[in-house]
């Protein structure tokens, strides 16, 4: 199962953070940008790349999320009641690829994603393959029969990198995970600091 490793330190490169929080990463050893001309001194953004940056920062996080996927996740978060920021991490939180990774079932977000389109999920004992399936709260995920001797799954459950979040109930050894409620950004154990007001902005303009 790839991983696609080349791809996420791209994108850690060129946001200049260790957006995972992965001890692998090339920001660790070099926090300038890729490139010949990556030492240059940067210039200070504009507001418009300010949140241009923090829209990108977020939606990188969460994997190969399309813009126009993006967009309309963050289109719904602002038709729905309350803050909208808040209202877009519950809804990027809330996926199924999302929960899966947060559940420590794989190490990744990109392998997350693969995990879930190749067939090796069940949700409330259903096989679901669509990366973008919202759980709800007491949606119970669980790792397929089959798929539970994975080497990439057995190492990333007994992986200290990161903690499942309390909103996770996880049973590793059943491989069994409940998605118990929808977070707010505090709850949300992001490696680097996420400012989804600035997205707001930037979508607003």
């Amino acid at each position: 199962m790839s991983k696609r490793e080349s791809a996420k330190y791209k994108i850690d490169r060129r946001m200049g953070e260790n957006i995972w929080g992965r001890p692998k990463s090339p920001v660790n050893r070099r926090e300038y940008g890729p490139g010949q001309h990556g030492q240059r001194r940067k210039g200070k953004l504009s507001d418009f790349g300010v949140q241009l940056r923090a829209k990108q920062k977020l939606k990188n996080f969460y994997g190969d999320i399309s813009e126009k996927q993006f967009r309309k996740t963050y289109a719904e978060a602002a038709r729905r009641r309350g803050d909208t920021g808040e209202n877009l991490v519950g809804l990027l939180e809330s996926r199924l690829d999302s929960v899966v990774y947060r559940a420590k079932f794989v190490p990744t977000i990109f392998a997350a994603r693969q995990f879930v389109n190749h067939g090796h999920i069940n949700v409330n004992g259903h096989r679901t393959n669509i990366q973008s399936y919202r759980c709800k709260p007491g949606d119970v995920i669980e790792v397929r029969e089959k798929s539970k001797k994975f080497v990439i799954v057995l190492e990333a459950i007994v992986s200290v990198e990161r903690d499942v979040p309390d909103y996770i109930e996880a049973d590793h050894g059943k491989m069994i995970a409940t998605y118990t409620r929808v977070p707010q950004l505090s709850d949300v154990p992001y490696a680097v600091q996420m400012e989804p007001h600035l997205v707001v902005e930037f979508y607003s303009r």
